[in-house]
């Protein structure tokens, strides 16, 4: 059988290069959350709506990720990397793996 983190340096790798190619989509939604938290009461909701936008880009490119590489995988083995993904990622991208943590 495979050893526990069988998938732990590849998604690692992947999430990196997500970091790396996206870091202007995370920083507009560093930009929009802060935007949003610091509002007036009369415009936080709009704002909060434009940071949701951004965050679920955000949790679909992760969930593409996902998806492409498992799509590669047999049943069982894209169930382990899935699982094995959606830790990592929402380890690191907690605010943003919500879309992952659905299915």
């Amino acid at each position: 059988m495979f050893r526990r983190g069988r998938f732990a340096d590849l998604i690692r790798r992947q999430l990196d290069l997500f970091e790396t190619d996206d870091a202007p989509l995370l920083e507009e939604a560093e930009n929009a959350d802060a935007a949003w938290t610091n509002a007036s009461r009369d415009d936080a909701e709009e704002l909060y709506g434009d940071y949701q936008l951004v965050a679920d880009a955000i949790g679909e490119h992760l969930h593409d990720i996902r998806e492409t590489y498992a799509a590669r995988l047999d049943e069982r083995a894209a169930e382990d990397y899935r699982a094995a993904f959606n830790r990592a990622a929402g380890k690191r991208f907690r605010r943003f793996a919500g879309l992952l943590e659905d299915e």
